[in-house]
């Protein structure tokens, strides 16, 4: 399964998040248009779409994933995907189901905000006409800064206090009262890089602007998010997408609609149509004999949903709001092979490509060993690239070097093994 990343699914009630969420994976989550759908968070997972080395490295007929799929060449690599409770204005003040939300955030490596874009539900949930969307997205922003620095703000004069007493980096100080959301080191490293800091770091001078200035930035480090300007075939979408764009020109985006996924999965399993995960088009009885007939009023729909959707955004979105999410939060694909030249990952030769593992960018080679297995990494001699070239234990993985070969002493014995483990 891939390396722990969990993609959140965030946004006010009734975005359609639980929507996003059926379509991007096989869950069934509980959809509706009244607040508060999601009570408790819907966990899935979805599948994050990349090129895979058998293709290059012409194995496309041998390749085995263990976990998700390989499709011509196309790799579909396993990752968490989280529903939380729908956020409302006020919710870091408790307001709705605010405090849920923002503990259910935690476990949450990047964002989806899904955004109505349609202008049919409120800041609240609730149905409406004419709703402008272009504030949801910096009131969300607000409350999950809010949340976080009301919680950086009580505890402060112990901030402060403990640098004084100990004499300990700033770095190290923050990185402990931030460890709750599950942040690391160069996260807070990299946090304070980006707004011109690098300690010695005298906390004791700082007031409440610095420190809204260090959580706007530890936001952008440690919960990057992707907007996905939901339900685009809607008659209101086009003018609020443009408002949107206009007025947040350097954020992700990603144009969706997740009931005409769903619909289209749907119609594929019933056979209507012949139909792929992020496809500009799909085929029809006219185009492909096999599949059944539509009625009048399903072909109609489909072709609505042709005109509307897939040939004016390209898709229904849903892959390229993973990938993008997948790629924001930059993580790598790796692929631990037992033979470098069959990429095969048992000593029969089968098993081509079994295992991917997604990790972090700055992910070094020994890291990776443990990461794959720990027996790997305590009985670690050396690690080899695709070429063959030994790699330095502290070399960072890039995609250029994402097939290695480990070597490692047996448990028993001390002879040198390959750990059959991977």
């Amino acid at each position: 399964m891939s390396h722990e990343l969990v993609i959140g699914c965030v946004g006010k009630p009734s975005a359609g998040k639980s929507s996003f969420l059926n379509a991007a994976t096989d869950a069934n989550a509980k959809v509706g248009n009244y607040p508060f759908t999601t009570i408790t968070p819907n966990v899935a997972v979805t599948h994050y779409a990349t090129e895979c080395p058998c293709k290059k490295y012409d194995k496309m007929d041998q390749c085995q994933p263990r976990y998700g799929k390989c499709d011509k060449g196309t790799r579909y690599i396993p990752v968490k995907m989280l529903d939380v409770a729908g956020l409302v204005p006020g919710a870091s003040e408790g307001k709705g189901l605010g405090n849920q939300f923002l503990d259910d955030l935690r476990t949450a490596d990047v964002l989806l905000h899904v955004v109505d874009v349609s202008g049919t539900t409120n800041e609240k949930g609730e149905e409406t006409t004419g709703y402008d969307p272009i504030n949801d997205i910096q009131w969300l922003k607000d409350e999950i800064h809010a949340w976080i620095f009301n919680n950086l703000k009580k505890l402060w004069a112990s901030v402060v206090r403990k640098q004084q007493t100990t004499k300990c980096m700033a770095e190290s100080i923050l990185h402990k009262k931030l460890s709750g959301y599950g942040t690391k080191l160069p996260v807070i490293r990299e946090t304070l890089e980006n707004i011109g800091l690098r300690d010695p770091i005298p906390l004791d001078t700082w007031d409440d602007d610095n420190i809204h200035k260090f959580v706007d930035s530890f936001l952008h480090c440690r919960f990057p998010i992707v907007l996905v300007l939901n339900k685009v075939d809607m008659s209101a979408s086009d003018n609020n997408i443009s408002k949107i764009c206009n007025k947040y020109p350097n954020e992700v985006m990603i144009p969706s609609s997740a009931l005409a996924e769903c619909f289209l999965k749907k119609m594929k399993t019933q056979n209507y149509v012949k139909y792929k995960e992020g496809d500009d088009n799909f085929l029809l009885n006219d185009e492909d004999p096999t599949l059944k007939q539509c009625d009048e009023k399903l072909q109609g729909r489909l072709e609505k949903l042709r005109d509307l959707v897939l040939y004016r955004y390209g898709s229904t979105g849903i892959q390229q709001a993973i990938k993008s999410a997948v790629e924001l939060k930059k993580y790598i694909p790796v692929y631990p092979v037992k033979n470098l030249k069959s990429l095969s990952c048992d000593k029969s030769g089968g098993s081509v490509l079994r295992d991917c593992i997604l990790v972090p960018r700055g992910t070094q080679v020994r890291e990776f060993a443990g990461i794959v297995h720990p027996d790997i990494e305590k009985y670690y001699l050396y690690a080899e690239g695709i070429n063959g070239q030994r790699m330095g234990e502290k070399d960072i993985i890039t995609e250029q070097n994402n097939i290695i070969k480990y070597t490692s002493t047996g448990v028993e014995g001390g002879n040198n093994a390959n750990n059959e483990e991977q």
